[in-house]
């Protein structure tokens, strides 16, 4: 459970409600060439993942033990991570940057493939739902935590000089070159090494199976005959096609709702911070309570619950500038409604989101063999990953494309028409959900 609370900081502060928006509005020439940059950046490192997740993940249920894995991506992430605090403000070099973004991405997201792989050997089938909602939940209150941390006692308005706590930055971070943003990076990597820690000392990993080449061959040959049978399994295809969708689109809202936030909306570091703070507090309740109802009902109904909710955020969010509120003009760009109406959103994609990555990861071990669970998370990352990469990059194209002078639409319009492909892909996912099947709760 402490893998989740070690990983989570990286979704929290550098996904999504710290790095994220600082990269579009201090480092990038504009908010929205910042949205497209970014959406490249993450594509990239998920791209990596999608060509390499489902070999490694067959070769590792081979041989056998996953610490070793975990271990090697955990290098690559903790070290990507601590190099973006050299990310400074309007800097020339992006492409190092965003270069940074994707190893960062590819190696924190496939640690946790290997990491969730374990998951299915510690406890009986019908407590693995409560374990993951629980461990989901764990995570969230770390990246709630971290969030606390980098807002009360680092990241200061450029203005004041002051955090959100009214208090001088730690360790004497200026707050004119934004070194308190910038620090999420090395307190992200830090966070995972010291807190990754008691998985590796006091969690059972599986025995060897067999020496590495041998694990290779084998491990290639399970690879091609699941791939080769995998349209035949009607359950276990529909759901990684499902799962691919509905997780590509809460991967990018989470990826450019800060974005957004500050764009379209204006919002300032620390109101995108307080929004994430009450999505790590509703999303660990949602993982918990997700947890519970899994146990009860099953993954399946929690997931599709959960889509409808994130799709009726989605809608809220994309509905709402500083001057409309579901399409409908406010008459002026100083009500609070738009801020109110986002944080009512941002609640609900908080717990939702965290419901239905928990039930997830449960739903998919129904569909495989224990033998074979590594590997199903290998494609499991693959079939997320695929759109993973396709989804930024479709946010960046639509971005850029109602840029253009074609349309002659301002910043804020664009950035709210980018994000319309994270709707579609919720509805889609909804949509194959049903021929998914379950072990539980199904009678």
């Amino acid at each position: 459970m402490l893998f989740d609370w070690a990983q989570q900081p990286f979704h929290t502060l550098i996904i999504t409600f710290v790095f994220a928006p600082y990269f579009a509005s201090a480092v990038a020439p504009n908010a929205a060439q910042g949205q497209e940059m970014w959406g490249l950046a993450t594509g990239v490192g998920g791209l990596l993942i999608a060509l390499s997740s489902p070999v490694l993940g067959a070769i590792a249920d081979a041989s056998g033990p996953r610490k070793p894995w975990i271990a090697v991506f955990a290098v690559i992430g903790i070290l990507a991570n601590t190099a973006l605090w050299f990310a400074v403000p309007d800097m020339q070099h992006l492409w190092l940057v965003m270069a940074l973004v994707s190893l960062a991405v590819f190696g924190m997201e496939f640690a946790a493939v290997f990491n969730n792989a374990m998951m299915p050997g510690l406890v009986p089938r019908e407590e693995l739902g409560r374990l993951s909602g629980s461990a989901w939940g764990l995570g969230y209150l770390g990246g709630l935590v971290s969030l606390i941390l980098v807002l009360g006692f680092m990241s200061a308005s450029p203005e004041s000089g002051l955090t959100i706590l009214g208090v001088e930055p730690i360790f004497g971070l200026d707050a004119a070159s934004r070194e308190g943003d910038r620090a999420a990076g090395p307190l992200t990597g830090l966070w995972f090494l010291v807190f990754v820690i008691p998985m590796f000392l006091f969690t059972p990993d599986q025995p060897r199976r067999e020496a590495v080449a041998g694990a290779v061959r084998d491990g290639l040959r399970q690879l091609m005959n699941t791939l080769k049978s995998l349209p035949t399994q009607r359950s276990y295809f529909s759901f990684l096609a499902s799962s691919m969708l509905y997780r590509d689109a809460l991967n990018a809202l989470y990826a450019f709702g800060g974005i957004y936030a500050a764009g379209v909306l204006n919002w300032s570091i620390t109101q995108i911070g307080l929004f994430g703070i009450l999505a790590n507090v509703t999303g660990a309740a949602g993982a918990w309570i997700g947890g519970r109802m899994d146990q009860k009902f099953g993954p399946k109904f929690v997931v599709t619950i959960s889509i409808l909710v994130l799709s009726a955020c989605c809608l809220l969010v994309i509905s709402t500038t500083r001057s409309e509120l579901l399409f409908v003009s406010l008459g002026s760009t100083d009500s609070s409604a738009p801020d109110i109406a986002f944080f009512i959103a941002g609640g609900f994609i908080g717990a939702a989101g965290g419901a239905i990555q928990a039930a997830s990861r449960t739903l998919l071990v129904d569909q495989v063999p224990q033998e074979r669970v590594t590997e199903a998370f290998g494609l499991y990352a693959l079939s997320g990953k695929a759109t993973t990469f396709i989804g930024p990059f479709a946010v960046a194209a639509a971005t850029a494309f109602f840029s253009s002078r074609l349309f002659d639409l301002s910043v804020e319009d664009a950035q709210r028409l980018g994000v319309t492909p994270i709707l579609l892909l919720f509805v889609l996912g909804l949509v194959l959900l049903p021929m998914v099947q379950q072990r539980v709760g199904e009678g």
